[in-house]
């Protein structure tokens, strides 16, 4: 069996002829294989949707828990037989219950890995190479200048200009599903014990987050009234709250957004990022690299990102790879339906960083 056989390319996504399954199609289908939660991946109005339990839960958190026709939960590690395909979910560290999506038939395994970053993450299970003939790969942060820093001396560099400004509020900008509440989580790690405040956006994420056992600490909702009163605290927010009237209300807010974006000075003054914080939920140049050399892929297709770049790094050592220029999917960037709820409307894109 060739790997266009097995999967191909559609208006809709990658499609399995075989076993009639889209993963992370952009439009409704009759069967979706979901690899993480964030909707430029997990959309609404499938008739089935077959993802890990923690990613349907995120879906029905964010759209209601009629979301889709159908639903059938795959674990870490499971497999699933799809008309003699065999189908299997594998962690990908992107954020709570993200994996990355097996096929297999005829001695051919593709693995679509969605989002994933080989950086730690307390929040979700780390990233697992799963060998291969074929890796379709991500490329955000696909060029060689994206080289991301230890996440603990950003989160030190937080809490240092906590300590140095006691009167100010440090207002940071997170994407709602998962940047946020490994933001948290890492802020406690280092030893602080202080309350952490959060737009409302993001209280029923990071609740269920908690719900799954994901140590926070004491996570506050911010109260309109308690704003000028927050000198101090740190409060994380959707990025385009730190450009509203919302945070104006906080005392001399220090804008602070956590983002593998913030690499780039130019982006960060452009938004007004008094604290740049380069922290990503996704690989950056060298991880991207050496996770197609882990897998041992002789050919490797390459998703939304820098795909020009990775593309040449990946001939230029022998592997065959291409560019997908799969539309629809955000690059990290510049769109989060962090309001997303029940009642809205499955949005185009979202990025997450």
């Amino acid at each position: 069996m060739r790997p266009s056989e097995l999967l191909t390319l559609t208006p809709s996504g990658l499609y399995c002829p075989q076993a009639d399954a889209h993963i992370d199609p952009v439009r409704p289908v009759r069967r979706a294989l979901i690899t993480h939660g964030h909707s430029d991946h997990a959309r609404a109005g499938h008739e089935a949707v077959l993802a890990t339990p923690e990613t349907l839960a995120i879906m029905a958190v964010r759209y209601g828990v009629d979301f889709a026709g159908y639903t059938q939960a795959v674990r870490l590690g499971e497999t699933v037989d799809l008309n003699g395909v065999k189908v299997s979910y594998h962690p990908a560290g992107h954020v709570l219950g993200s994996a990355q999506i097996a096929l297999e038939c005829e001695g051919l395994r593709i693995v679509a890995s969605g989002d994933y970053k080989r950086a730690r993450d307390p929040t979700c299970a780390p990233f697992e190479v799963v060998p291969c003939d074929v890796f379709i790969t991500e490329a955000t942060f696909g060029l060689p200048v994206f080289r991301h820093p230890d996440t603990r001396d950003e989160v030190a560099k937080l809490l240092a200009s906590v300590q140095l400004f006691p009167e100010r509020a440090h207002i940071v900008g997170a994407y709602a599903l998962g940047k946020a509440q490994r933001l948290m989580a890492l802020i406690r790690e280092a030893g602080y014990d202080q309350p952490i405040y959060v737009h409302g956006a993001m209280e029923r994420l990071t609740e269920f987050y908690q719900q799954s056992g994901v140590p926070l600490g004491e996570i506050r909702k911010v109260q309109a009234a308690e704003r000028p009163k927050l000198g101090g605290a740190i409060v994380i927010c959707p990025p385009s709250a730190t450009q509203d009237l919302w945070a104006r209300k906080f005392p001399d807010p220090v804008t602070a957004f956590a983002s593998g974006w913030m690499r780039v000075r130019a982006r960060a003054r452009q938004k007004g990022v008094e604290l740049p914080l380069v922290v990503s939920d996704h690989s950056d140049w060298d991880d991207l690299c050496r996770t197609i050399l882990d897998t041992g892929a002789g050919e490797v297709w390459v998703t939304h990102g820098q795909e020009d770049a990775l593309v040449h790094w990946c001939t230029s050592r022998g592997i065959r790879a291409k560019p997908l220029h799969m539309l629809g999917y955000g690059d990290e960037g510049e769109v989060e339906p962090d309001t997303a709820g029940p009642a809205d409307a499955p949005p185009v894109a979202e990025a997450a960083s």
